[in-house]
């Protein structure tokens, strides 16, 4: 018997509550008791983006979020200055050449952090730029960005600040207000514990201003403007996945009963105990500056990551995912978010080392899983980056 075991940056793991909810009789979408669920999910997404402010509802995936950041706050022509540190950031750039955007890239090695410096820098090279768009955790490469010292960069201008929340929100520490976050997007299978199919944009009062004043933006579906006059109602102006939407109940019920902050902590323990395992392998990681959520580590010489995720699918069910683009066939990449605690990362260690010693590498069992639990334990030990 092999039992399923989903270890990526998304989707992941939903739980066992959440699927039975989503295993109930199709209600109807505009009834009371969905009214209901919008209201609840709204005040809950709210505690855990920490913002007082709108949260709106997209029945699509993460990407929609972003599209409706950039389509119904930057017009044909204006420019956005994108923060251009991995494959997902990257997207930022392609919403941007669909909308005719005039879109400035301040491109950085993949693996490394935005420099805030260099966003200061070409905020004041371009005091005309209506958005600077950034990624919390970029997926691509395991790396978490410095999102709060961005935000109070341009916080200090007129730009809106549009942050890719994705894999990040739920799985590493995000002060939406606080951090000067203008547009945070988030989709639903990732820290969330849903599967894929909503998308989530708070929007400040900031944004609201450059919306509103922007009258026809290039947009139906995503027009951010219909979606804030059918939520006073709580509500949506189209069908919504309103199945998801009650599952989404439940989630966030546990991620507050837990508390968000120490869901953060939860998060953090696991990604430094994975660092730790990984690193007492002889392996590298990946990001000088590593996420929440994921570990990326380079493929030793002499492997290849497709042998390495496939034994470790073959043999105990554990799917993983390797690079993209540039990327792809020289690390691996583990996730460890949402519906996952330590003794996942233990076990996915402990199915690490044995896949790498059948492929000839050389293993002293025990050796990760030893030094993870160093780390879950306190055992005095620094993170590995």
């Amino acid at each position: 018997m092999k039992k399923p075991r989903l270890m990526t940056p998304g989707p992941a793991n939903v739980p066992e509550d959440v699927l039975l909810d989503l295993a109930r009789p199709v209600i109807h979408h505009r009834t009371a008791e969905v009214k209901q669920a919008i209201a609840e999910v709204t005040e809950g997404l709210k505690q855990v983006f920490r913002t007082q402010h709108d949260v709106l509802i997209l029945t699509a995936s993460g990407t929609a979020a972003m599209e409706a950041a950039a389509v119904n706050t930057v017009p044909r022509g204006s420019k956005a200055i994108v923060l251009n540190a991995g494959w997902f950031a990257q997207r930022w750039l392609k919403v941007c050449q669909a909308y005719g955007i005039n879109a400035v890239s301040l491109d950085f090695e993949w693996g490394q952090p935005v420099d805030p410096a260099r966003v200061e820098q070409a905020l004041a090279e371009h005091p005309d730029a209506v958005a600077v768009m950034g990624t919390l955790s970029e997926t691509s490469t395991g790396t978490g960005h410095p999102v709060a010292e961005i935000g109070q960069i341009v916080a200090r201008t007129p730009a809106l600040f549009a942050v890719d929340g994705i894999s990040g929100v739920g799985a590493m520490e995000c002060h939406t207000d606080d951090w000067g976050i203008d547009l945070l997007c988030v989709g639903s299978q990732k820290a969330l514990m849903l599967p894929p199919g909503l998308a989530f944009v708070s929007v400040s009062p900031k944004a609201w201003a450059r919306i509103d004043a922007y009258p026809n933006p290039p947009c139906y579906y995503l027009d951010l403007k219909a979606a804030r006059k059918k939520m006073a109602d709580f509500d949506t102006p189209y069908t919504p996945a309103h199945t998801l939407i009650l599952a989404l109940r439940t989630a966030l019920k546990r991620i507050l009963a837990e508390g968000i902050e120490h869901v953060w902590a939860r998060h953090r323990r696991m990604s430094e105990a994975c660092q730790a395992g990984v690193t007492a392998l002889g392996l590298e990681l990946f990001s000088a500056r590593p996420a929440e959520g994921l570990t990326a580590f380079r493929v030793p010489e002499g492997l290849k990551d497709s042998d390495i995720r496939g034994r470790l699918e073959q043999k105990f069910g554990i799917t993983t995912i390797g690079g993209q683009d540039k990327l792809k066939g020289k690390i691996v990449r583990i996730g460890h978010m949402g519906y996952t605690d330590e003794l996942d990362v233990i076990a996915g260690l402990a199915a690490l080392e044995m896949v790498l010693d059948e492929l000839g590498y050389d293993v002293e069992p025990g050796v990760a899983v030893a030094a993870a639990q160093r780390v879950l334990l306190n055992r005095n030990v620094t993170a590995a980056v």
